[in-house]
């Protein structure tokens, strides 16, 4: 509320003095305070000797013998957005002198980028709005970034042609918190002349104010940049992010702009507006003296190593229950778990979102080796083991919730498939029935298959009738003949088919009194043929009538089929 009320504009030392002067100070406090080398500070130990007399009126004094220092952005999407540009300035300058005559946007067309997968997206973002390309690295099975790595992709690009400028590694990457392998990483990049190394360090560089977790930032001096954010775990309101570099004179350099109305006598002065992208500042500064001195260095670290220790036991808490896991390494204040036996991630999704809805606690997801995790980061300044009790209780809670439900929607799942199965078969039975009825129909009436035949019928299904039919034979049924019918006669009409008709003429042939049973399996009974005597005139007259109105059988030239038996034989 301070910063906002005295409402300086700080784009410069003459603007505003204090905000100046101060965010230099705060900024070499905390870079002391979390290991940082003095390469990066302002001041160094013999400097800040000079400083009192410097304040005393003396403008001509240098009290800056350091090429280092530090600034505060607004975010660490700005701080390695600037150091990118910075590190494109720097080699398209080295570039314009090995090649005088390319133009600068073929040079730029070849400088590569590189970071992490596991890098934050302000990483991708910045590459795409300073125009340069990036290529995304896959880390190791601990989620580090490797030095092997880096090299064996920057020799090929160098082999291709491109132009190795910037690499982006991470301290607390922002999924679970992995660290990159920076010794490494600097050895490489050593061998490149062109190559800015910046260390993004957002969330885990506030804890490098407990000596205990320095030695995850070893290989640092190798770095030409490195940020931290603290308002992310610092207790500073945001925003508040802090950006040291080796050399400021390269930063300023790619950003530099000075008309005449900006100008002003200091020349010994730091005008942070060629430190970044906006012109007017805020008094950043003052929040983070007020932080600093208010808590002091040890008052912070004990904030730092008490939400380490809420973080180990909320993972002790997961691990004790088998329906649980625990997919990152705990090293500070963040937890990725997730529930197991879930390869679809729907059980995990499904617990994070119906958590969240409650408002009784918030958390965010994120993928770890290709598994979707949820993150539990204890960020609460008073937070206490109740509190974290207290969320393992709501996370347990829920989580049987979720899992029963799921397997009550399964169990209804499952039974409706059942019951569509049952259907299916029941289908299939139904319509295989209905196909063996069909064909044995076919077999039995032609006007099923023969719409020929049904036209040409004069009435409903009738049975055969044959002109000198004998009056005697009173079964329905029955196919008699006569031994003065005419071999020219045909059937007036018929409902059994040609095949079948002509089976049944040479059962009768045999003897007199010939009783043949046929089942008809679609009318589910049994039918008796009966046919009378003959004399053997009477035999090769109807062989001969037979062989006529056989389909099978070839006819003589001499014989005129009418259109009845035309149709049927086709």
């Amino acid at each position: 509320m301070l910063s906002d009320a005295i409402a300086c504009i700080g784009f410069s030392w003459a603007a505003s003095p204090s905000c100046t002067e101060l965010e230099t100070i705060v900024l070499d406090w905390l870079g002391k305070a979390i290991g940082l080398p003095e390469e990066f500070l302002t001041f160094s130990e013999e400097a800040s000797k000079t400083i009192s007399s410097a304040r005393q009126g003396d403008s001509e004094t240098e009290i800056h013998n350091g090429k280092g220092g530090g600034v505060l952005q607004g975010s660490a999407s700005e701080c390695i957005f600037v150091c990118m540009l910075a590190a494109r300035a720097q080699a398209i300058k080295r570039l314009r002198k090995l090649h005088p005559f390319i133009e600068e946007g073929v040079l730029l067309s070849k400088l590569m980028a590189y970071c992490s997968k596991e890098s934050h997206s302000c990483v991708e973002k910045g590459a795409m709005m300073a125009f340069v390309k990036l290529r995304i690295l896959e880390p190791d099975e601990n989620n580090s970034l490797r030095g092997a790595t880096l090299r064996q992709v920057m020799e090929q690009d160098e082999a291709m042609g491109l132009i190795p400028f910037f690499v982006s590694t991470t301290l607390g990457t922002t999924s679970c918190c992995s660290f990159d392998n920076i010794p490494e990483i600097g050895l490489v990049c050593q061998q490149f002349e062109t190559v800015w190394l910046h260390v993004d360090a957002a969330y885990a560089g506030s804890a490098f104010i407990c000596p205990e977790f320095r030695s995850l930032m070893n290989g640092i001096q190798y770095a030409d940049s490195f940020n931290l954010n603290t308002n992310k775990w610092l207790l500073t309101n945001f925003d508040c992010s802090c950006l040291w570099v080796k050399d400021r004179f390269k930063l300023t350099c790619a950003l530099v702009v000075d008309p005449l109305y900006l100008q002003h006598g200091y020349a010994g002065a730091v005008d942070y507006r060629h430190w970044g992208i906006p012109l007017s500042r805020r008094f950043r500064s003052l929040k983070l003296w007020f932080v600093l001195r208010t808590y002091g260095i040890s008052g912070l670290q004990k904030y730092i190593r008490h939400h380490c220790q809420l973080a180990k036991r909320f993972e002790r808490l997961v691990k004790s229950d088998n329906k649980f896991e625990v997919l990152n390494d705990v090293k500070m204040g963040l937890v990725c778990f997730r529930l197991k036996d879930d390869p679809t991630n729907k059980l995990n999704k499904k617990l994070l979102e119906t958590i969240n809805e409650s408002g009784k606690l918030h958390m965010v997801p994120s993928l770890v080796h290709d598994k979707y995790v949820i993150r539990f980061c204890v960020v609460a300044e008073h937070a206490t083991e109740d509190d974290i009790d207290y969320a393992w209780k709501i996370i347990k809670e829920t989580a049987v919730t979720v899992v029963y439900n799921e397997q009550e929607l399964t169990e209804k799942r499952e039974e409706q498939v059942d019951e569509v199965f049952e259907l299916s078969e029941r289908k299939k039975k139904d319509d295989l029935a209905y196909r063996r009825s069909f064909f044995v129909r076919m077999v039995s009436d032609p006007k099923i298959y023969n719409p020929i035949i049904a036209r040409s019928s004069p009435g409903s299904r009738r049975h055969t009738h044959l002109s000198s039919m004998d009056d005697d034979i009173h079964d329905p049924l029955s196919i008699a003949t006569s031994d003065t019918e005419d071999t020219m006669t045909q059937p007036a009409s018929s409902w059994i088919s040609w095949p079948l008709a002509f089976l049944f003429q040479g059962v009768f042939d045999d003897k007199e009194g010939n009783d043949v049973p046929v089942r008809f399996r679609h009318l589910a009974t049994k039918m008796h043929f009966k046919s009378k005597s003959k004399s053997p005139e009477h035999l090769a007259t109807e062989e001969n009538k037979s062989r006529r109105n056989s389909p099978v059988f070839p006819r003589k030239s001499s014989y005129v089929k009418t259109d009845n038996e035309s149709n049927m034989q086709k």
